[in-house]
């Protein structure tokens, strides 16, 4: 099982591209409660070029709730990242982890089912893209 699920956007711009992801996800009842600005970030600590690259840290909250019930440090693993990044010219590769690769430590029968429920929901955003 992959960790992540991913597509590409072409003939686009990198704020389009970050716009049309944070649309796809509220349409599965997330939103994007923070992004991190790689480029930025990497060129501010340790001044070095890097490619655009922004993750965006997502959260369905009837789901991280419900989480956080199943499990009192499943904080460890939330929120759902997903990756907006420049791989060519106008062409961008966004990605987003399967919660069921990453809580298949977690032995828990109904994290296992929330997880699947989510994984679901993060893999239709990338396929729609």
């Amino acid at each position: 099982m992959e960790y992540y699920f991913t597509t590409t956007i072409e003939n686009t711009d990198f704020e389009t591209a970050v716009q049309k992801t944070t649309e796809g996800l509220k349409e599965e009842g997330f939103g994007v409660i923070s992004t991190i600005d790689f480029q930025a970030t990497l060129k501010e600590k340790l001044d070095v070029d890097f490619r655009k690259y922004s993750v965006l840290q997502a959260c369905n909250p009837p789901y991280a709730y419900k989480s956080l019930q199943t499990e009192d440090k499943i904080g460890t693993l939330l929120p759902c990242n997903v990756v907006v990044q420049e791989i060519a010219n106008g062409t961008f590769e966004i990605s987003s982890i399967n919660p069921q690769a990453a809580m298949s430590a977690v032995k828990n029968d109904t994290m296992a089912q929330i997880a699947k429920e989510i994984s679901e929901k993060l893999k239709r955003v990338i396929e729609k893209l």
